[in-house]
């Protein structure tokens, strides 16, 4: 199954709630999560926003179709923040994820960002660790800004479990830090 990316275009807005669950199929063999299977998705106007900002990305069939997304944007001075990031259930395992980080690493590095950043389940194989296999940091409690802080706590507040959740980051400022490069983009 092979992908290309690109920036989404608007268009494209009412098929990213589509891949999201999809994606979120996958939540139904996790106990205790089960009902992410059935959850909201992430609203329209963030995905135009991001859009109309050129910071939504999505891995497209050979049709030119969506079969995942990557949504993010600036939220502070240096900083890029990823909203989410998903992949059709029968796309999945096949590199799309680590490609739609990639496009938005690398547009983070052309337009000089110091870091980006994301919130995630801390033991779920396909959040924090396969972030940290790409590059990703979970930060400490201790290390976190206001607006990380209160995004965690927002997302206890909508159900999620305390401290099964943690914030991360991907610096660009470290110079020996290799910046990945994928070769499924247009």
């Amino acid at each position: 199954m092979i992908a290309r990316i690109r920036l989404a275009r608007e268009n494209d807005t009412a098929l990213l709630s589509v891949v999201e669950r999809s994606a979120a199929r996958r939540f139904q063999m996790v106990p205790g999560l089960e009902w992410l299977a059935d959850g909201g998705v992430l609203g329209e106007a963030v995905h135009l926003r991001c859009i109309r900002g050129g910071t939504c990305w999505v891995a497209v069939d050979e049709h030119d179709s969506p079969v995942g997304f990557l949504s993010a944007e600036v939220v502070a001075e240096r900083e890029f923040h990823i909203h989410e990031m998903w992949v059709s259930e029968t796309f999945q395992g096949h590199g799309i994820g680590r490609a739609l980080l990639e496009a938005a690493i690398e547009w983070a590095v052309i337009h000089h960002f110091a870091a980006l950043t994301l919130t995630t389940f801390r033991d779920i194989p396909w959040n924090a660790p396969f972030y940290s296999r790409c590059g990703f940091e979970v930060l400490s409690v201790s290390g976190l800004d206001e607006r990380l802080s209160g995004l965690l706590r927002e997302e206890v507040e909508e159900g999620f479990a305390e401290g099964t959740r943690c914030a991360m980051r991907f610096s660009l400022d470290d110079p020996v830090k290799p910046i990945p490069t994928s070769r499924l983009r247009e």
